[in-house]
Parts: C-alpha cells; sequence; structure tokens
C-alpha cells in the first residue's frame, strides 16, 4: 500500500481517538483511506474532515486537551496554518500526533516531493522555545511503525510528536506489516494515566483548566523552564539514526527519508569501485544525532549532506561537526528527484581524491 495509506490503518490499530485534518496533495490519501474504512463503525474513532487547517489543528488542541489520542495530517502550506495552534498545544504539553507530507515552497509551491519543511519542524515554525519529536520515516513499514512510536513518545512525554516525510515515501507503494489492533482506551483509563486532562462530564467534572496564558513573568519563566528540562530529557533518551558501512567509512553521506535510501544505492555502486563512503540517516530529525554524527567526524575525511531542498539540515551537521572535517550539500527542488548517479557524481566532484 502507500505510505499515506499505511498511515491511516495504523492510526485505527493504534486505536486512535480522532482524526481531524482537511486535504492537501501529496497527503490527501490519508483522510480519504480513514473515510473509505469508517473506523467510526468499528472501533468508535472519530474521523471528521475540517472546514481548514486551521480548524483541524484546533480541534486537535481540544481532543489533545482531554487526554485522547487526537492527531492531524497536512502538507507544508497547511502545516504552516497550523503553527499557532502547534505552539499551543506545546505550550500546553499536551500529546498529539501531526502528520507532514512535505511538497515544494514556499508559498503553494509545488504538489511534488520536497524536504524543504526540516527547519519549520524542527526550529519550531511557531512562535516561542518549544520543540515537538519528529520523526522522518525512509519506507511504507516505517510510516506505518511511527503511527504508534510517535504517539508513544508524545504520551510519554506530553509533547506533540511529527512524521515527516516527503512525497516520495507518502506516495509509493510497498509491502508493509501492519500493527496488531489495540484497544481504544476507556475513560476510565484516560484519567488514571492523564491526570491533568480535562472532562466535561457532569459526573467527573475536574478542576483542571486548560490555558498556556500566563501573566505573571516569574511563572511563565518556570513554565519555560519546565518545558526546556522536558526537551533536554527528550535529547537525553530519544535521539534515533541509522548507520550503513561506517566501520572502515573514509568519507561519509548524511540523508534522511527517501534521499536516504537514493544514498545507500549510490554508496552501493561507489565501493563497487573501490570507494569508501558510510552513510548516517538520521531517524529523529528532532533530538537530532549530535553525538554520533561528531563522533564520525574524528574519523573521516569528509561529508556530503544529500537534501531535497537548498540546504537546511546542513546546518545541525556543521553544528556537530564543529569544522573538524568538510562539509558540502547537494540537494534539487522544485520536486526534481536525483537518482543515484547524480548524487554521487557530486560527491566525486567535492571529493575528488575519493576515487
Amino acid at each position: 500500500m502507500k505510505g499515506n495509506e499505511a498511515i491511516a490503518h495504523a492510526a485505527i490499530r493504534y486505536g486512535v481517538d480522532g482524526y481531524f485534518g482537511y486535504p492537501i496533495t501529496p497527503q490527501s490519501e490519508i483522510l480519504e483511506t480513514l473515510e473509505a474504512e469508517m473506523p467510526w463503525e468499528t472501533t468508535g474513532m472519530v474521523v471528521l474532515q475540517a472546514e481548514s487547517e486551521i480548524s483541524s489543528i484546533n480541534m486537535v488542541y481540544g481532543g489533545a486537551a482531554t487526554g485522547k489520542a487526537v492527531m492531524t495530517s497536512s502538507s507544508s502550506p497547511g502545516i504552516s496554518l497550523m503553527q499557532e495552534g502547534l505552539s499551543y498545544i506545546a505550550a500546553g504539553e499536551l500529546p498529539a500526533l501531526v502528520v507532514n507530507v512535505m511538497r515544494g515552497g514556499p508559498g503553494l509551491g509545488t504538489i511534488h516531493p520536497s524536504q524543504s519543511d526540516y527547519f519549520q519542524a524542527t526550529k519550531g515554525g511557531g512562535h516561542g522555545d518549544y520543540h515537538f519529536i519528529v520523526l522522518a520515516p525512509a519506507t511504507v513499514q516505517e510510516m506505518a511503525d511511527f503511527v504508534g512510536l510517535g504517539f508513544d513518545l508524545a504520551f510519554k512525554y506530553r509533547t506533540p510528536a511529527m512524521i515527516l516525510a516527503d512525497g516520495i515515501v507518502g506516495q509509493m507503494m510497498e509491502k508493509v506489516v501492519l500493527p496488531p489492533f489495540r484497544p481504544r482506551r476507556t475513560d476510565e483509563e484516560i484519567a488514571l494515566q492523564c491526570p491533568w486532562a480535562v472532562t466535561g462530564h457532569p459526573a467527573k467534572r475536574k478542576p483542571n483548566v486548560m490555558t498556556t496564558l500566563e501573566l505573571d513573568s516569574a511563572k511563565m519563566e518556570e513554565n519555560n523552564e519546565r518545558y526546556q528540562r522536558t526537551y533536554r530529557l527528550i535529547e537525553s533518551n530519544e535521539v534515533r539514526f541509522q548507520g550503513y558501512h561506517l566501520d572502515d567509512a573514509e568519507y561519509l553521506m548524511v540523508a534522511f527519508g527517501s534521499m536516504a535510501r537514493i544514498c545507500l544505492k549510490a554508496i552501493e555502486d561507489a565501493r563497487l569501485a573501490g570507494m569508501k563512503i558510510g552513510l548516517i540517516r538520521p531517524i529523529t530529525l528532532w533530538p537530532f544525532p549530535y553525538e554520533a554524527i561528531a563522533e564520525l567526524s574524528r574519523k573521516v575525511k569528509g561529508m556530503l549532506v544529500v537534501e531535497l531542498n537548498a540546504g537546511q539540515m546542513i546546518e545541525d551537521v556543521r553544528i556537530a561537526t564543529e569544522g573538524r572535517v568538510p562539509v558540502h550539500h547537494f540537494g534539487r527542488m522544485g520536486g526534481i528527484v536525483p537518482d543515484p548517479g547524480q548524487v554521487l557524481d557530486s560527491f566525486i566532484s567535492f571529493f575528488p581524491h575519493s576515487k
């Protein structure tokens, strides 16, 4: 099935309480699949096409405040519209899952695949000092797997999580093993697991009030310090990445999502020609694997960062390497996807002595 379809099926099987979204290419199959599967008749999951992306993210805000497992999905311009709501959800310390199947930009850009939302996702596109966990799938299987992982991490740390996929991963079809069905939590289970949750049940009305406004500067600073402690904890515990051919690598490529797949094929071709190149694929774009890349920068002669953008993740790679080795960038824009040969040619142009 398509990556987008895998997201929808995994959400039903995870026991998601509610999906609120709005169609936009190239992620519309998520909403379409949920509508076709009609989970409200089987699991009780609410599936609602809101009137806009702004409406959908605020519905997520309301649902998350009650302790429910709620999610939305969109693509780049739609995620831009959601930034205020995402800031509110982060400030409310609420768990929620957001899926961004990226297209090109800025503006309406193109409906073709891109990785140009890296800054928006990892640096916080809204206002204030906040982060959310960002997972970057490279396969349809990971599109399915990261739904459960994203929700689990979101509830563990009471923070939003994002699946950041480029349009290729959302649209391509691969075999996938779907997760087992998990029953939705009862209201009693939610009350035990989420004592902070707000409820309007007449017999169970709680004094909890959900607000992100604090007029006392000292208390607002305390709130922000609490957020930062959570982010440091996530950085300590939840960094995820994969490495390929790192044991004898003299040079390194760094890529995420679909570009990591293309780089891996380029590296396999390079190794047949005697070039010792390795690959590191960040799975969590935030928290970013700074330490792993820093360690590798002490062993290799140079790095090439490959992205479907003008150069965004390369900034984090350069922070990690601290100038120890040259770090170059190869990217395409506008929805043009390079083939492995173009990636390898670019690598050789930057590092001619690697041959």
